[in-house]
């Protein structure tokens, strides 16, 4: 046994034992939120400590970039490049004069032109903007161009093509601006014809100014903040003076709020005028976002600063886009036909609608740091979730252009077929059925492609779409056999309308219900009763209908007349009051048949009754009726034939007077004086 404890491996291997045991290295756990927070807060305290200390040294980099730049231009003064560039800003706008001097009969043309059609108007629209675009290719080839074309100095080159570049953004913002707005135009009806956002012509002017200044503030503060990188300066000098020019940008903005002219429905009656909040309220909410705004700027939070800015901007933007498209395509007169528009306003609106939102989705990514490309290829729950983001709102954005343009065809189609007032009956009638149906059509095209696109959208976002549609299934069975009064409903009103027994506008009547029928949904009709009261009776419940309203109506009415009369005479006079009223442009559109006598009836007991019939359009028998009546009674007084009414005759010899006078006598009350 010491034999064996003296063996060198057991003595190894008890050492070992007695040694303390190794700490095993474990992997150390993530930041967690409030040391996240606490690392931001630190990071932007020392953010902001800097430009403190930056703003003591700006004398101090002035002085030096001033240095700079005087031996770059080899002893000349900083005026001297102020001159050149305004030279060659000079030499762009002297370009640009030369060219709308040879362009000048045709803009001539352009804005004389009579506008008789929405195509002539949105070709001179088009083309006054190509001569825009033109004039700003001259200037920039006669500016930019004519510079970089000399050898300059590198300095010099820089800082001149920063100022260039940035006249030219400016114009560039003036060209779209007189494109939306037309503001400069020398009378009401150019500004009309040329204006492509609905607005009066003083808020026209008043958005274009300061458009203007806001992006000229911008671009020129975007200049000379590059030029101060061109010169040397440091990059918290640079951000203490690009967020001192800010400033300007937001006193610009709080200016607009404050002073902004008040949108055209403001001034209208108070019971059609959109609720909105009280303009001072409103100023002081949007002052405040764009202090905050700016605020986020300056603290680097470039992330919030760009969502808060496409929350303000991208609502914005859409709304103004369906504005523009449908103001820009509506129909130029009263007759000229609108559905194509229609259909061009839609595309036009929900294509540019679907490119801002590419657009802001794309900014967004780029200021959060995602890799759009890059997430594509990593299968984590954050990029599934983003990706199927991503696809419910392209499907949502598909689900919508179909809506529209299925929405717009509809009514369109509808509106004429409310409009047509043809003659006709076989049109008359289609137009009727499809008022009836059309509406109903639209409404399960609705719901199809809302529920489509919900499955869609869930689909893409991961959710498992099967068992949904399965449950959806065994819950329409469950409905179905526990709600059978609401699916005899529904499909006796399919069949109803299969068989067109009835349409809006028509008067019908089913047992104790009946009326015009004014509106439809899945299981029921409204029929509006002609004193005034509304029925809604549910399909299941209808049964037989008796239409009133389909192609014409026979009306029949019968006159009393003496056995004395004429009946020939007779006849000839309600003939010729018939062929009269078939000729009278007041009702010869709603009588099919005139108004004849059809014979003797029958013998009564104190006069012959005669009938009269007439064909007219349904619904209109009655006013034709009271009509010939007045007509048939100046006629027969006219010409000496009476209306029978009952009589009653006392015949007899000498003895009459007395039996009558005895007769009187039975019937005298009792207690009556003799």
């Amino acid at each position: 046994m010491l034999q064996l404890l003296q063996d060198p491996a057991v003595q190894t291997w008890i050492n070992e034992q007695k040694r303390p045991p190794v700490a095993v290295e474990t992997p150390a756990a993530g930041p967690t939120a409030s040391e996240i927070m606490m690392q931001r807060i630190t990071g932007l305290r020392g953010r902001l400590a800097a430009l403190a200390a930056a703003v003591p040294r700006l004398p101090d980099e002035f002085r030096g970039a001033s240095g700079r730049l005087l031996e770059e231009l080899q002893g000349r003064r900083p005026l001297s490049v102020l001159i050149l560039i305004l030279g060659f800003l000079a030499l762009g706008a002297g370009a640009e004069r030369l060219f709308r001097l040879v362009t000048g009969p045709s803009r001539g043309r352009i804005v004389s032109r009579p506008v008789t059609t929405t195509s002539e108007r949105l070709h001179a629209v088009v083309l006054r903007f190509a001569f825009n675009l033109g004039d700003l290719a001259i200037f920039a080839a006669g500016s930019i161009g004519a510079f970089l074309a000399l050898d300059w100095p590198a300095l010099l080159r820089q800082v001149v093509v920063a100022f260039l570049v940035a006249a030219v953004i400016l114009r560039l913002a003036l060209i779209a601006s007189r494109f939306l707005l037309a503001p400069n135009h020398a009378g009401p009806a150019h500004a009309e014809q040329f204006r492509l956002i609905p607005m009066d012509a003083a808020t026209a002017r008043f958005w274009h100014r300061h458009v203007a200044l806001f992006v000229g503030w911008f671009a020129f503060g975007w200049a000379t903040v590059d030029a101060l990188r061109v010169l040397g300066f440091t990059p918290e000098a640079r951000a203490v003076m690009a967020y001192a020019l800010g400033l300007g940008l937001l006193v610009i903005a709080i200016e607009v709020v404050w002073t902004r002219p008040r949108p055209a429905f403001s001034r209208a009656p108070e019971a059609s005028a959109p609720r909105r909040l009280p303009r001072a309220l409103a100023g002081s909410l949007l002052s405040l976002y764009f202090v905050l705004v700016w605020g986020l700027w300056v603290a680097g939070l470039m992330g919030f600063f760009w969502l808060s800015v496409i929350a303000l901007v991208l609502p914005l933007a859409i709304s103004l886009t369906e504005k523009a498209s449908r103001h820009a395509l509506r129909p130029h007169a009263e007759g000229e036909a609108a559905a194509h528009t229609g259909l061009m306003a839609v595309y036009l609106d929900r294509g540019i609608r679907a490119l801002l939102i590419a657009g802001a989705v794309l900014l967004l990514a780029d200021a959060w740091h995602i890799d759009l490309v890059e997430m594509t290829s990593r299968d984590t729950l954050l990029t599934r979730l983003v990706r199927g983001a991503l696809s419910a709102i392209v499907i949502l954005l598909v689900a919508d252009l179909v809506w529209q343009v299925v929405k717009t065809l509809i009514d369109k189609r509808l509106a004429r077929a409310q409009s047509q007032t043809s003659t006709d009956s076989e049109i008359a009638s289609r137009e009727a059925r499809l008022r009836t149906l059309l509406p109903i059509f639209r409404n399960v095209i609705f719901a199809v492609l809302a529920v489509v696109a919900v499955l869609m959208v869930l689909s893409a976002l991961g959710v498992e779409i099967g068992p949904l549609i399965a449950g959806a299934g065994i819950a329409g069975v469950a409905v179905g056999f526990g709600a059978q009064t609401l699916v005899k409903d529904v499909i006796s009103g399919v069949f109803y309308l299969l068989d067109d027994a009835f349409r809006v506008g028509e008067y019908i009547q089913s047992g104790s219900y009946k009326g015009t029928v004014e509106s439809f949904s899945l299981r029921s009709v409204k029929l509006r009763h002609h004193r005034g009261p509304v029925y809604t009776v549910p399909f299941g419940v209808l049964g037989a209908v008796e239409n009133m309203s389909r192609d014409w109506v026979i009306d029949k009415f019968q006159i009393n007349v003496p056995y004395d009369t004429d009946l020939e005479k007779a006849r000839k006079l309600i003939k010729k009051i018939g062929q009269d009223m078939a000729a009278d442009p007041e009702y010869a559109h709603n009588i099919i048949e005139p108004l004849k006598m059809q014979g003797v009836e029958q013998f009564g007991d104190f006069a012959i009754q005669i009938r009269c019939k007439m064909t007219t359009r349904p619904g209109e028998q009655f006013v034709i009726r009271r009509k010939a009546f007045a007509r048939i009674k100046q006629a027969f007084d006219e010409n000496g034939i009476k209306f029978a009414f009952p009589t009653v005759q006392v015949a007899g010899g000498e003895t009459a007077p007395a039996v009558a006078q005895e007769g009187l006598q039975l019937v005298k009350p009792a207690g009556a004086a003799e």
